[in-house]
């Protein structure tokens, strides 16, 4: 990604944004730290993507292994991809994702688990391929805290954006007269 391409500020747009939720499985969860939070913060941004248009892709790795999604991050996603690769992007999720970079949606917002292996990954691969991400901070966890803050680092250094679930629903909705206000202001209460 050209480091010149975030030297101006850039809020989300909600017709130009696509939603990326990685492997909320449910062999994985209990492992997380602070995962109810985490698993919240995914179905929050789900549920206002669902309000607003905005497509939600759901990638699970091995889950024959580890299960599917969790049923509440699994019931906002309209696309769930199977992969084996920690880095989603070249094992199924390229695809879908340029499909949308094509309507028009280039804005790719990323949430997940594990933060510092698939999440990582996934947006490095997508930050080469000289995507715009905008990592999701509290929708993302490891095992461990250490990792996570590491991986969320590593991420910022890189060239993604990180944001909260706050910032992507205000940003996403941008006044208190939208359709969806309401509907946010009910997920941040």
């Amino acid at each position: 990604m050209d480091a010149t391409k975030r030297s101006r500020p850039v809020l989300l747009d909600a017709r130009r944004s696509q939603l990326v939720l990685i492997d909320y499985q449910a062999r994985l969860m209990p492992a997380i730290h602070r995962r109810a939070e985490i698993v919240r913060n995914a179905v929050r941004l789900g549920t206002l993507a669902h309000a607003l248009g905005i497509p939600v892709i759901a990638t699970e790795q091995s889950p024959e292994k580890l299960g599917p999604s969790v049923p509440e991050v699994r019931d906002v996603c309209a696309t769930v991809i199977a992969k084996t690769f920690f880095d989603a992007y070249p094992d199924g999720l390229r695809e879908p994702v340029q499909r949308l970079i094509a309507g028009d949606r280039s804005q790719v917002v990323v949430a997940g688990c594990e933060a510092h292996v698939c999440l990582l990954q996934t947006a490095l691969g997508m930050l080469d391929d000289g995507l715009d991400v905008w990592i999701v901070v509290d929708a993302c966890g490891s095992r461990s805290e250490h990792n996570r803050e590491a991986a969320l680092r590593r991420l910022h250094d890189a060239g993604a954006a990180c944001v909260t679930t706050e910032m992507v629903g205000f940003e996403w909705v941008r006044h208190a007269g939208h359709p969806a206000f309401r509907t946010l202001q009910t997920l941040v209460r």
